[in-house]
């Protein structure tokens, strides 16, 4: 294969969903570049070069490298302002934008985190103390949850900001994904569960899910 002027580092079903499904949805030309997180590909020397924090995703565009989620969907965001995935720099809309987006990463992904990883809050071996911790943050992703289909009901239109497909649509659809296992997951939830079947119906969430060779239940 060539090598393309943007890379995306991913593993199915991560944080990297997100500007993957980005990437579909602008026609891009980019190459997946799998990480074998089972075996620790993230944690190696080669990988940590690109990410000292060992995470995924890293995007390359050219000659940078760039990680963190919110971060890379931004920069594409901008990178391919013909798409229209982002309201208009210096705007009230733009502003709003930033806000649901650092949201997004800074508030709900942050508690997800908690309910996947409860043990790093805790002692070793301190199993009920993580079985606490990952319920207090079920309960709080709840509220968060709450937060999302709120906002869809105040304005009543098909994607997140409104009107128009844009690049919050990936990342919400990703939060909101990562709920499924949930005793009350977002698809449960009256505007929520709508939404994320207009998600589902997209051509480009339909490829990644391909790609990604993910398996049902999605949502």
């Amino acid at each position: 294969m060539a090598w393309m002027a943007i890379q995306l580092h991913y593993f199915p079903g991560n944080a990297s969903f997100a500007p993957h499904l980005l990437l579909e949805e602008l026609g891009a030309k980019f190459e997946l570049l799998y990480v074998d997180r089972a075996n620790a590909a993230h944690k190696q020397p080669a990988y940590l070069k690109l990410n000292p924090n060992g995470l995924i995703p890293v995007l390359l565009d050219g000659s940078m490298v760039l990680y963190e989620t919110a971060a890379i969907c931004l920069h594409l965001a901008d990178t391919h302002p013909q798409a229209g995935l982002a309201p208009a720099p210096g705007t009230p809309e733009r502003a709003q934008f930033y806000k649901w987006l650092m949201w997004m990463t800074n508030t709900l992904q942050a508690a997800l985190i908690v309910y996947f990883y409860p043990q790093r809050w805790v002692n070793e071996g301190n199993e009920a103390g993580a079985a606490e911790v990952k319920a207090h943050a079920e309960a709080k992703i709840g509220t968060l949850l709450d937060q999302m289909d709120a906002h869809l009901a105040s304005h009543g239109k098909d994607w997140f900001s409104g009107g128009r497909y844009g690049a919050l649509d990936p990342y919400a659809f990703l939060m909101c994904r990562w709920t499924r296992g949930f005793g009350r997951p977002a698809r449960s939830l009256p505007h929520l569960g709508p939404y994320l079947n207009r998600m589902l119906a997209r051509p480009a969430v339909k490829r990644v899910f391909e790609k990604e060779k993910l398996a049902a239940p999605y949502v």
